[in-house]
């Protein structure tokens, strides 16, 4: 390889490092967000929680005659499980909206991965084509070289012969008189 292919392939890898790293920045702030929306489900998991311990104490009371079951005790434990259920109707959704951002962060890496091979391969269409045609230039040079040389020695030699024939005709005047 010569010294402007190396060259050539240094930019190139500096390309690819530069887009690498843009990549992981991307990442990175995704990531973020993706914690955060862990952090609101993981949240809500724990209010949920401490609802069923409610729920689990109320089917304990009793503050009827006799230690029985009031209409009141029950109609506040269907309460809470219906605020459990809604809490996790609530979790539902937002674990769909995590995998949805999930699916959504891997759609985009693919993505970019997809952009940025297409590039690294455009910009490698691009050295090769470069590379050809300098080739080639360097091909017609030496052609257009060879060829300024065969005419310079073809004036050489007609200038020689022009001024040997001038010559002749000057001496060949000269000595008949």
């Amino acid at each position: 390889m010569d010294a402007k292919s190396l060259m050539m392939m240094k930019y190139f890898f500096i390309l690819i490092i530069f887009y690498s790293t843009n990549l992981f920045a991307n990442t990175q702030s995704d990531s973020l967000a993706y914690q955060l929306q862990r952090k609101k489900i993981n949240g809500m998991l724990d209010a949920r929680s401490s609802k069923f311990g409610l729920y689990a104490e109320s089917l304990d009371a009793r503050t009827g005659i006799f230690g029985f079951k009031t209409k009141k005790d029950m109609q506040k434990s269907i309460d809470i499980l219906i605020e459990i259920i809604q809490t996790d109707n609530e979790i539902l959704k937002e674990t769909k909206t995590l995998l949805d951002y999930k699916t959504f962060e891997q759609e985009k890496v693919l993505n970019q991965s997809k952009e940025s091979e297409s590039r690294n391969l455009a910009y490698m269409r691009t050295i090769n084509k470069l590379e050809n045609d300098r080739e080639r230039i360097k091909n017609e040079l030496e052609a257009t070289e060879n060829s300024l040389h065969s005419y310079q020695v073809l004036f050489f030699l007609l200038l020689i012969s022009t001024l040997g024939l001038g010559v002749f005709i000057y001496r060949k005047i000269y000595q008949n008189k």
